[in-house]
């Protein structure tokens, strides 16, 4: 298999809360709430690096979607992995999170890898992790 993802999608409860707590709180371009023309089809698309898009959708258009039934949310089945440049970044968007609603579950730290890492859970549980690696060169944007 040749890696391509492109769309990243996590399943939210309330999809107005979950596009404040994005497009608002963490400051993630979007063009907002599409789809609304058809049932089950209403999304949000966040434009992320390369073409990457982060889609949020709710809970019960997925289970309709692929006839699965909903169950009970678990954090510790994934995490989303955000790399910043520096430790003052990952403490800014920490801060960022904590004052759009997210829950801090993790504190800032050095790592036993020699980097430095905290942990969120948005509004719906998922959980992100905000890391700055000493070993992983980021893209600059210009």
């Amino acid at each position: 298999m040749t890696p391509k993802i492109t769309v990243i999608t996590i399943c939210v409860d309330d999809l107005d809360r979950s596009l404040r707590f994005y497009r608002d709180g963490l400051g993630l371009p979007t063009e907002g709430i599409v789809g609304t023309e058809f049932e089950h089809g209403v999304v949000a698309f966040f434009e992320l690096q390369g073409g990457l898009k982060l889609a949020i959708w709710p809970r019960d258009s997925l289970a309709h979607d692929t006839g699965l039934a909903t169950g009970k949310p678990n954090a510790t089945e994934f995490a989303l992995g955000h790399n910043v440049s520096s430790k003052e970044e990952v403490d800014t968007v920490m801060e960022q999170a904590r004052t759009a609603g997210a829950l801090i579950i993790k504190r800032a730290q050095d790592t036993l890898w020699g980097g430095y890492a905290g942990c969120f859970q948005d509004p719906d549980g998922h959980l992100w992790e905000i890391a700055w690696n000493p070993h992983w060169a980021l893209p600059t944007n210009g």
